[in-house]
C-alpha cells in the first residue's frame, strides 16, 4: 500500500538548509499499521506531509521515492495529486483547530470530501456525514452537523477531523496524533473503528503518536525516529520486548506511572539537535549515557543484529554485543544507565485544609438564543453544580470525557467567561471571591493563577516572536522585574522545558505542535503563579519531553508549593502526579477522592469504564 525508499526532505530557511528527513525507508502492507514514534521535531509529521505532498512552500522532497500502490507520488503533477489525497491517502491532522475551515459548518466539510471522491451526492452525502459523526462519537450528530468548529470542544473537533479523513474510505490513512485531544473512552471507540475499517477494507495506516500504549495495541511494526532519521525499526512485540537503541530504552524509563510517584522521572537530558547543520557521527551522541569516542566521528548505519530488528547504533555493528566498548565508568555500552537516587516528595496537607482554591456549587450555563431578537430560549448546562478544593502544594486531576465541562471550569475560575455565560456559585482564591474582583484587583489575582491552554496554536499570537509572547505576561503582571532580567528568565524557562535559547527570535508557526505546547507551558510559569490550571498540558508532548515537564512541575510544587488543577485524559500522568482525582460526567462530578482510592477501587460505573479503556503496555510483557 505504501513503500518509501531513501526519502530526503529538506526545508530552505533563513538559517540554512534544514534536513528534516534523511534516508527514510519503510513499507506498509494491506491491513497493516505502521507506527512512527519519537520526540517532537524529529521529522514524523514532515514524513507524513512528504507523502501527501503538503510540504510548506520552502519544503521539497530532494531525493527518494514514495509509492502509493504502483504510483510514485513524488512525480505526480498537482492536478493528479488532488485525486490521490482524500481518496487513496488521507490524513488526520494533529491540530484540528487549524485544519478545519472556521467559516464552514462541520457537515459541509465532510460532505465536500464525500462528493469530491465518491459517487454519493446531495442528501445521501449528508446522511452519510451524519453516520460518520455517529461512528466517531459526536453526541446528537443530526444537530451538531450544522455547528461551526468554534462551537465544538477540542476533542469534538478532533473527532470531526477523523470523520473527514475516513469519509471517502481511503486505502491508506496517515494518523498524526489522532487521539491526542480525546479522552480514553472516545479514544478506544476511535481505535476500534480504525481496526474495524482495516478488517473490512484492508486499509493500511501510518500511525504517528507518542502514546506507547496505543502503539502496543494497534501497530504491527514500529519505527523510532530521532533527528530526521529512523534509529530503530522492528515488529511491535520485538520492539517492546527488547528495545536495542539507548534512546528507546530511555523512553521506556521516562514513562510515568503509579510506581514512580514521588520520584523524578528518567527524563532525557538536552534537546533534539538542530537539523540545519552537518553531523559527523551519531546524532544522539550528545544525550547518550553510553557514548564513546567513535560515536562522535562515525555515522552509524541501520544495522540488523536480530532478524527483522534494525537499529542505528554502533553498539550493534555485529550480531553480538559481548565485545561492546565500555563507558568511562566501566558500564557496558548496551546497559541501561543507572538513575539518580530518587527523592521523596513532601506529602501536602489534605485538600480541605487551608484551601488555596475553593469552588462551591459552581455552575456555568451557556444561553441558547433563538429568533430574530435572539431571546434566551434555554441553557446548555456545561457545568452544573461542581464543588472541590485544592490546598497549596497539592494536585487535583479533573478527568472525564471531552465536552463534559472540564475546560469550562478552568476558564470560569479564571473569569474568562464573564458576559458569555450565566455563572452561579462561588470560586475563592486564598479567601478572595474571584467573581467579585474587577480591574486592578482581578489583574493581581491573575498573577497568582495562570492557565496552560489545550490548544497552543490558538493561544499563541502568530504575529509575535516567542520572546515577546513570554515577556508580555511578565511585563504586565510582574512590572517590578527589569527588562534585562525578563529576557534572562525567558531563556532559562525555555531551556527548562526543552527548547533551545535561540527559540526566542522565532514565530509560533516555525515550531512543531509539541514545541508550541512547551512555549505555552513556559509562558504560564514565567509569572510564578501559586495556582496553575493545566488543560491537557502534556497531550501534544512526546514521552521524554513529558517527563521533563512533569519533573519541572513536581519541582515547582515541592519548592514553591504551587497547586495544580490538572485537566487531562492521560491516566499515566494522573497516576504519577495527582494527589486527588475528580471524575466528571455531563457537567457534574460523579466521583472524587484520593488518587490511590479512585485508581485502585473505583466505585462509580463511569469511573470503572474510563479506567478499563486506558491503553496499557501489556503487550510488551
Amino acid at each position: 500500500m505504501l513503500a518509501i525508499e531513501n526519502l530526503h526532505t529538506v526545508l530552505d530557511t533563513d538559517h540554512g538548509l534544514v534536513r528534516a528527513v534523511e534516508d527514510l525507508a519503510l513499507s506498509i502492507g494491506r491491513g497493516e499499521t505502521f507506527a512512527l514514534v519519537g520526540e517532537s521535531g524529529c521529522g514524523k509529521s514532515m514524513t507524513a506531509l512528504s507523502i501527501l505532498r503538503l510540504l510548506p512552500d520552502n519544503g521539497r522532497v530532494a531525493e527518494g521515492t514514495i509509492r502509493v500502490g504502483d504510483t510514485d507520488v513524488v512525480q505526480l503533477p498537482e492536478a493528479r495529486m488532488r485525486d490521490v489525497r482524500g481518496r487513496r491517502v488521507s490524513i488526520i491532522f494533529q491540530e484540528p483547530a487549524t485544519s478545519l475551515n472556521p467559516v464552514m459548518r462541520v457537515g459541509e466539510q465532510i460532505v465536500e470530501v464525500i462528493e469530491r471522491h465518491t459517487a454519493v451526492k446531495g442528501q445521501a452525502a449528508r446522511a452519510k456525514s451524519v453516520d460518520w459523526l455517529t461512528r466517531v462519537g459526536i453526541p446528537e450528530p443530526a444537530r451538531r452537523i450544522d455547528d461551526y468548529p468554534f462551537q465544538l470542544s477540542g476533542g469534538q473537533k478532533q473527532r470531526v477531523m477523523i470523520a473527514i479523513a475516513l469519509a471517502a474510505e481511503p486505502d491508506l490513512v496517515i494518523a498524526d496524533e489522532p487521539t491526542t485531544a480525546l479522552d480514553v473512552t472516545i479514544q478506544k471507540q476511535i481505535l476500534d473503528l480504525l481496526r474495524d475499517l482495516q478488517a473490512e477494507r484492508g486499509m493500511a495506516m501510518l500511525l504517528i503518536t507518542h502514546d506507547l500504549g496505543i502503539v502496543a495495541q494497534m501497530a504491527h511494526q514500529v519505527a523510532l525516529m530521532y533527528a530526521g532519521q529512523i534509529v530503530e525499526r522492528a515488529a511491535t512485540d520485538e520492539f517492546f520486548g527488547r528495545p536495542l537503541h539507548p534512546y528507546a530504552q530511555m523512553l521506556f524509563a521516562a514513562l510515568p506511572d503509579t510506581a514512580k510517584r514521588g520520584q523524578p522521572l528518567a527524563a532525557i537530558a538536552g534537546t533534539v539537535p538542530r537539523l540545519d547543520r552537518e553531523f559527523a557521527g551519531c546524532r544522539f551522541a550528545d544525550r547518550c549515557p553510553r557514548v564513546f569516542d567513535e560515536c562522535r566521528s562515525t555515522p552509524p548505519a541501520l544495522y540488523e543484529p536480530r532478524t527483522g530488528h534494525h537499529v542505528r547504533c554502533l553498539l550493534h555493528r555485529t550480531a553480538s554485543v559481548a565485545s561492546a566498548p565500555r563507558a568511562a565508568d566501566g558500564r557496558e555500552e548496551g546497559a541501561v544507565a543507572p538513575q539518580a537516587r530518587p527523592h521523596s516528595l513532601p506529602t501536602p496537607g489534605r485538600a480541605e485544609e487551608r484551601a488555596l482554591l475553593d469552588v462551591r456549587d459552581y455552575k456555568v450555563w451557556f444561553p441558547i438564543r433563538k429568533g430574530l431578537l435572539k431571546r434566551t430560549a434555554g441553557y446548555v448546562k456545561a457545568v452544573d453544580g461542581v464543588s472541590f478544593a485544592i490546598a497549596p502544594g497539592r494536585s487535583l486531576a479533573l478527568v472525564g470525557e471531552s465536552g463534559c465541562g472540564k475546560t469550562t471550569i478552568g476558564k470560569g475560575i479564571l473569569q474568562l467567561l464573564r458576559g458569555a455565560a450565566r455563572i452561579e456559585g462561588q470560586a475563592t482564591l486564598a479567601g478572595q471571591r474571584l467573581d467579585a474582583l474587577e480591574g486592578e484587583a482581578l489583574r493581581r489575582a491573575r498573577r497568582e493563577m495562570q492557565i496552560i491552554f489545550q490548544d497552543p496554536f490558538a493561544s499563541l499570537n502568530p504575529r509575535m516572536r516567542v520572546a515577546e509572547i513570554m515577556e508580555e505576561g511578565v511585563a504586565s503582571l510582574r512590572p517590578e522585574i527589569a527588562p534585562a532580567e525578563r529576557r534572562d528568565r525567558v531563556v532559562e524557562l525555555l531551556e527548562k522545558v526543552g527548547l533551545h535559547a535561540d527559540a526566542v527570535s522565532r514565530y509560533p508557526h516555525e515550531f512543531s505542535g509539541g514545541q508550541r505546547q512547551r512555549i505555552a507551558i513556559a509562558r504560564a510559569l514565567a509569572v510564578e503563579p501559586n495556582l496553575l490550571i493545566c488543560d491537557e498540558p502534556t497531550s501534544a508532548l512526546d514521552v521524554s519531553v513529558q517527563a521533563q515537564i512533569l519533573n519541572l512541575l513536581a519541582q515547582l510544587q515541592r519548592e514553591l508549593g504551587v497547586a495544580y488543577l490538572f485537566i487531562t485524559h492521560n491516566f499515566g500522568v494522573v497516576e504519577y502526579l495527582a494527589h486527588d482525582i475528580a471524575v466528571m460526567q455531563a457537567g457534574r462530578i460523579v466521583e472524587a477522592g484520593p488518587a490511590e482510592q479512585i485508581l485502585e477501587r473505583p466505585r462509580h460505573t463511569y469511573t470503572q469504564t474510563l479506567l478499563a479503556a486506558v491503553p496499557r503496555l501489556a503487550r510488551a510483557a
